[in-house]
């Protein structure tokens, strides 16, 4: 994350990111705070109709929790092909850290934490978990049974704590991954009442964290307790299944598996997969999750870019069966030992696996085949964008939108266009900080005319580019570059395209505000003159425009458009589009051209009301700000209040009668009336110069707790630590992309 300085001290992070076992589970247990971390909550996208497979992404990256705050790694950025995202690692209990959930929930992607059992050590673990919680007495049966007995007895003690940390941390349920034999009671035994723990644990899910919480079985224990891979649903493993709300298949199936599991699925007494109470939805294909290794270890087609061969068998499409994708950061680590490696070699590497290569590029080549896989014909690559439905993120209302196209890392840090930490080679990585790439420019912008109705001159080409040199907010803007042939055509002198950049699914007769903040770059040679308007298209003519507001000026060269707009009819299924309207023109329109802009932010969320003389509208604010230093050192930790402040209210001379309708004044009452906030800004100086004059230290987000930044003392700048007494400062961005002032912002003394 960008964090200024290197070696910054573990106290900065989440104290329990996961758990090494149960025992170490419960001491956790009895020291937990009930305050929830703030991290964005889930709220739904509307699904595609028809019903189509799914994609579940399981990351596995390095065993899991190796994000570096202080040099770029791997991100994941495809969240709108993805339903649901699994964050893997080896411990006991893995908890998604706080910056992969709210990523995942900012597009609308439910993300789940793991359950793990491997090796022979995890056997005790494995019927602890059954029994629950062992007291530290003597104790026993009341009477002791007529008969001896060795049946298992179900605590829901597990799954009461498993369901409670998920609602405390905000994620959305668990992969129950069990790779190691369940011999209790002969195996058959312990098998059947880990079945009936699974229903409490979703039972548990559902009821703290909401209907939407899953409880995803993997492929691997059978109905005896042994270890059998089985590749596919069947009678072996459907008693894990049915009390689990998905089933994530082992990954080394023939080709002719994923028919087979359909088959058997569609075999199934309705009564066994039908609405039962608190479950939620009947069972279909779509929770039945083929595994598919992007490192090839036994996957049809080798993994790698050869991954598309399994996933033509599993077929989303047609068939309907979903797509468990293993261990995507197979782009980072097959090549992050090559001399030459680099962040955007790693990018090319994984847009190409998910979107496809840019035109004309070359083709990945394929992983070979293994030496028994049976011969199967498949056709050239395919990405995987190739094989699920792009969905937008969440609708406005429930979660405003914005987005600086972030992927999460960055080289330097940006502030309202002012670069405030300088470019550093290694960079920064923070999962919190990424946001919609627009999903309407990859793998190329998809650029239209617009206004030349009946023209058969060629759309100009254009191409879309992270670029970390300059930004509005955070660390990159995105660059889109046009190249438009020459033309004789009459209106040749001023032609205007459509560039659409992000489609979105809002709610009729609610109005919206959207802004964009882009600067042009000019062209040398020939020079172009750009006209840039900010734009929404929207399932026929059932939208209602505000007339753009006139462009803003920002520093930095940079532009800020605005419109309010309303979606009239019930087009709900039919998401709006939001784009930029580009007309260029030249002095010789015969030649052909190339010109760029960089986008910057792109917003939409609720309009505010509208004014009113009575009207009081609640302005964001800092209350204040503490420093509290640890037991030893100057290392300590910043915590500061939110507060929200209305302007001076002036009663009328003559008060008026008792019985008038018309209010003294009145309040926005809307559910984003409040300012909410994506993260803080951190500064440090001297009392006297201000906070012009104060040093970027870092940002919130690193341990996902709120209001709260750990200051380690001996990573800041010596001419900073060295300070007889330091002034820090804590700026807010709002959740619309909106830097507040720092007459809003709050300072604390640090002596």
């Amino acid at each position: 994350m960008p964090l200024l300085g290197k070696g910054h001290s573990l106290s900065a992070r989440d104290q329990h990111p996961f758990f090494i076992s149960l025992h170490h589970f419960d001491s956790w247990s009895d020291t937990a705070s009930l305050i929830t971390h703030p991290v964005i909550p889930y709220f739904p996208r509307p699904q595609s109709a028809p019903p189509r497979g799914r994609l579940l992404v399981c990351h596995d990256f390095k065993g899991g929790y190796s994000e570096k705050p202080e040099e770029t790694t791997y991100t994941f950025n495809f969240w709108s092909l993805c339903d649901t995202f699994v964050y893997f690692s080896h411990h006991r209990v893995t908890i998604p850290p706080s910056g992969w959930i709210s990523a995942a929930h900012r597009q609308g992607v439910k993300i789940l934490g793991t359950l793990i059992f491997e090796h022979q050590e995890s056997e005790q673990d494995c019927l602890r978990l059954l029994f629950g919680r062992l007291p530290a007495s003597r104790t026993g049966p009341a009477v002791p049974p007529s008969v001896d007995s060795s049946q298992i007895s179900i605590s829901p003690h597990y799954a009461r704590l498993l369901a409670y940390i998920a609602y405390q941390r905000g994620f959305d349920g668990y992969l129950l991954n069990f790779e190691w034999h369940l011999n209790a009671d002969g195996g058959i035994g312990q098998a059947r009442a880990l079945t009936a723990w699974i229903s409490l644990l979703r039972s548990e899910l559902k009821a703290k964290v909401g209907p939407h919480a899953q409880v995803i079985w993997y492929d691997s224990v059978i109905f005896n307790g042994k270890v059998r891979w089985q590749d596919r649903l069947n009678s072996y493993n459907l008693p894990f299944f049915l009390p689990s709300t998905g089933f994530f298949t082992n990954y080394s199936w023939p080709p002719v598996y994923p028919s087979l599991t359909a088959q058997f699925f569609s075999n199934l007494d309705p009564s066994l997969i039908s609405t039962q109470s608190r479950t939620g939805a009947s069972k279909t294909l779509q929770d039945i999750h083929v595994g598919v290794d992007v490192w090839g270890r036994g996957s049809h087609g080798g993994g790698g870019f050869g991954s598309y061969r399994a996933i033509e068998h599993i077929d989303p499409e047609s068939l309907g069966l979903s797509v468990a994708l293993f261990g995507p950061g197979w782009t980072w680590e097959s090549i992050q030992d090559k001399q030459d490696f680099s962040w955007g070699m790693w990018w090319e590497a994984e847009r190409r696996l998910w979107i496809g290569p840019p035109e004309n590029a070359t083709v990945p080549p394929m992983t070979k085949r293994h030496e028994d896989e049976p011969d199967c014909l498949h056709g050239r690559f395919r990405p995987f964008l190739d094989f699920f439905v792009t969905r937008p993120p969440p609708d406005p209302t429930l979660l405003p939108f914005c987005t600086s196209f972030s992927p999460g890392v960055g080289f330097a840090w940006f502030v309202n266009g002012v670069v405030v930490m300088p470019h550093t080679k290694d960079g920064w990585t923070d999962v919190d900080k990424q946001s919609a790439l627009g999903n309407m420019l990859w793998p190329r912008p998809k650029v239209q005319w617009e206004d030349r109705v009946g023209t058969t001159e060629p759309v100009p080409e254009a191409s879309s580019a992270l670029y970390f040199d300059d930004a509005w907010l955070g660390g990159n803007g995105l660059h889109v570059t046009f190249d438009a042939t020459g033309s004789d055509a009459e209106d040749a002198f001023f032609r205007c395209v459509w560039l659409p950049i992000q489609s979105l699914n809002v709610t009729p007769l609610v109005r919206y505000t959207a802004h964009v903040i882009f600067k042009s770059l000019p062209a040398v040679d020939p020079p172009v003159d750009i006209d840039v308007g900010l734009s929404i298209k929207g399932p026929g003519s059932a939208l209602e425009l505000s007339a753009i507001s006139a462009a803003e000026d920002l520093p930095g060269r940079w532009t800020r458009q605005t419109l309010t707009f309303t979606l009239l009819e019930n087009q709900r299924e039919e998401p709006i589009t939001v784009g930029l309207v580009v007309g260029f023109a030249t002095e010789d329109p015969s030649k052909a051209v190339q010109f760029s802009i960089l986008l910057g932010q792109l917003a939409v969320y609720p309009a505010p009301p509208p004014s009113s003389p009575h009207l009081s509208v609640a302005a964001p604010r800092i209350l204040w700000a503490n420093f509290q230093r640890g037991e030893a050192g100057k290392s300590g930790v910043l915590t500061w209040e939110i507060a929200a402040t209305f302007p001076p209210i002036s009663l009328p001379r003559t008060l008026p009668p008792v019985d008038s309708p018309i209010p003294l004044w009145s309040l926005d009452s809307s559910d984003h009336a409040f300012t909410s906030y994506s993260y803080f800004n951190i500064y440090a100086g001297a009392a006297l110069g201000g906070p012009a004059r104060a040093t970027f230290i870092g940002t919130t987000g690193l341990d996902g707790r709120a209001n709260r930044f750990y200051v380690d003392w001996e990573v800041l700048p010596d001419a900073i630590k060295h300070m007889k007494e330091v002034r820090f400062y804590v700026q807010g961005v709002t959740d619309r992309g909106e830097v507040i002032e720092w007459e809003q912002c709050a300072f604390v003394d640090a002596s």
